[in-house]
């Protein structure tokens, strides 16, 4: 199912806390690798980056999911259908519902460990 067209401008990601706030200002600016001039360490940083955007967003996904089944947790008086939770993260019904399992799989287990 193809995503509704985006009629407002997409946000910029919000900036990552270890990057100082005016350096991440400047457009040409990324994590100062820009300023690296010899490509082995610039293959170096920018894949030990990579390595670190791709935990980041592993994890980050995982608080979303958990997030995501508190909010559809039939106990609470004030929960969210799938249809709202997508729509408060930009995702469709379907993904929410995926989400929202993924999430209650992840409470579960860290309740039996």
């Amino acid at each position: 199912m193809a995503e509704p067209e985006r009629t407002e401008p997409r946000l910029r990601p919000a900036p990552l806390l270890f990057e100082p706030a005016e350096a991440a200002a400047d457009p040409e600016h990324f994590f100062d690798l820009e300023s690296i001039e010899d490509p082995r360490e610039l293959l170096a940083r920018a894949t030990e980056l990579t390595h670190a955007f791709r935990a980041a967003t592993d994890r980050s996904m995982e608080f979303q999911a958990i997030a995501a089944a508190q909010l559809a947790d039939p106990r609470r008086f004030d929960r969210l259908t799938p249809a709202a939770i997508a729509e408060r993260a930009e995702w469709t019904e379907d993904y929410a519902k995926r989400m929202v399992e993924f999430g209650r799989e992840l409470l579960r287990a860290n309740t039996t460990d």
